[in-house]
């Protein structure tokens, strides 16, 4: 008798070890952990983050993470973290939350257009991948990499097609460096490829003069009829007198940082550089900005006319007068300029 009241105990011992245990696991794997509305929420690891990092983001977005430490140790998690960007969605449980860290690196989505520099492009992107700006600059403008690739320091904008594209978040700077030169040579298929053999520039003229024209006009619509007028005085041996190298010959210079040149004036024309159009013959050494694709193929399938020259409508903001006299164009630029002033815009 005495015997099976101590056997009733130890069973009754395991049934409460057993269904404590079973809580246990449950709470710890199995029940939902999270804390948050929305359906689903993202954390950012870096590769130098420790697991008191993760901690941080984690730890508004669960209702225990005492529960979650234990098992992300007992898991190995704590020791063994994923660069990446995660997602965590609502109801999850702490197992389902640590396997989602752990494995299922999510890409993101980036975009640039219309950056004037390497140096702002990589500030551009250091905002959307784990990569920092300083880092960017250095492999983008690495001169073996420049000199295997086929760019200058002139030319080296103009690998970065602007567009959107899909990059892991930790993507290293020579990672993103190289999916891009590998996009460059996507977009310079045998189409565009021949249409630049055909008009007789290379692809780093194509690219210098779609920033020109791109500077000029935002207008997709009349970019083709601009492309048209600088190959017309390309063709000639026609200086291509645009104002917008002006403004980046002069942005080069101490005395114009931190300004906006909104007028060109007689003096911009008398800046030495290789990049005044006034100046110097033929085109400047490098791109002068970012173009949008559409200002690209505007210069490969530039408009065929007669017109040498283009002042800015002033009764059509944005968009330009053409002429093919010089006596006709001064008429239009003598209206633009009467409009500037009436604005007071005088430098």
């Amino acid at each position: 008798m005495y015997l099976k009241k101590i056997l009733w105990a130890i069973a009754l011992v395991g049934l409460v070890v057993a269904a404590y245990f079973g809580f246990y696991v449950y709470n710890a794997m199995i029940a939902p952990n999270t804390n948050f509305n929305n359906d689903e929420a993202y954390i950012f690891v870096s590769k130098s983050d420790t697991y008191k990092d993760v901690r941080v983001q984690l730890e508004p977005l669960l209702k225990d993470i005492d529960n979650f430490d234990a098992l992300a140790e007992r898991k190995k998690y704590t020791t063994n973290l994923k660069a990446g960007r995660f997602v965590i969605k609502k109801g999850m449980s702490n197992n389902d939350i640590i396997n989602s860290i752990r494995s299922n690196n999510i890409p993101v989505k980036i975009s640039f257009n219309n950056q004037e520099s390497i140096e702002k492009l990589a500030g551009r992107i250091s905002v959307q991948i784990d990569a920092d700006s300083t880092s960017l600059i250095a492999v983008m403008t690495d001169d073996t990499f420049l000199k295997t690739s086929g760019f200058t320091k002139q030319t080296a904008l103009g690998m970065y097609i602007p567009n959107s594209y899909e990059f892991f978040w930790n993507t290293s700077p020579e990672g993103f460096r190289d999916r891009m030169l590998k996009e460059y040579a996507s977009f310079w298929n045998g189409s565009r490829t021949a249409k630049a053999k055909a008009i007789g520039l290379t692809r780093d003229q194509v690219m210098t003069l779609a920033s020109i024209v791109h500077e000029e006009s935002k207008q997709a619509s009349e970019q083709p009829r601009i492309a048209g007028v600088y190959m017309n005085r390309i063709r000639i041996g026609m200086p291509l007198q645009a104002d917008p190298t002006l403004r980046f010959a002069a942005y080069q210079l101490p005395e114009y940082k931190n300004t906006v040149i909104k007028r060109v004036l007689n003096k911009h024309k008398e800046i030495k550089s290789p990049y005044n159009t006034y100046m110097n013959a033929g085109l400047p050494p490098g791109l002068i900005a970012m173009p949008d694709i559409s200002a690209i193929n505007a210069v490969l399938n530039y408009e065929k006319h007669n017109y040498l020259y283009f002042a800015a409508n002033a009764k059509k903001l944005g968009f330009h007068k053409f002429a093919k006299t010089l006596t006709q164009h001064n008429v239009n630029a003598r209206e633009y300029q009467r409009y500037l002033s009436s604005q007071g815009i005088n430098k």
